[in-house]
């Protein structure tokens, strides 16, 4: 598995968590920990998926997937909100601003995983 996968969530535990389960899984991983790292990350490394968190300290998660899909060299990359924001309507949000799923959190690593594969069957 040569898959690289873009995190973009500005808590460390959150970071973390993922990061782990990601690289046991065989996955190669980059950070963001703010919106415009993350765009500007996803521009350097062009990675095959990105994971999106939407509180972010500085713009949120729907405008820099909004950024990313507006390039056309990133708008092909799979977006997935993984975020706390588990109001009614906030999945639609997330698709209208771009991202490709949506996962709440809490998450449950085995289903988290199951999203990404989905991406790369």
């Amino acid at each position: 598995m040569n898959e690289l996968i873009l995190i973009i969530e500005d808590q460390e535990d959150n970071r973390r968590i993922m990061r782990d389960l990601l690289t046991s899984a065989g996955y190669k991983v980059i950070e963001a920990v703010t919106g415009e790292a993350g765009v500007m990350s996803a521009e350097a490394h062009c990675p095959d998926l990105i994971l999106m968190d939407i509180q972010l300290p500085d713009f949120d998660g729907y405008e820099a997937t909004r950024r990313i899909k507006a390039n056309p060299a990133l708008s092909s990359i799979p977006v997935i909100a993984v975020t706390s924001y588990a109001l009614s309507g906030d999945d639609v949000k997330a698709y209208e601003a771009g991202c490709d799923a949506y996962v709440s959190k809490p998450f449950s690593p085995r289903k988290l995983l199951a999203k990404i594969r989905e991406f790369f069957a």
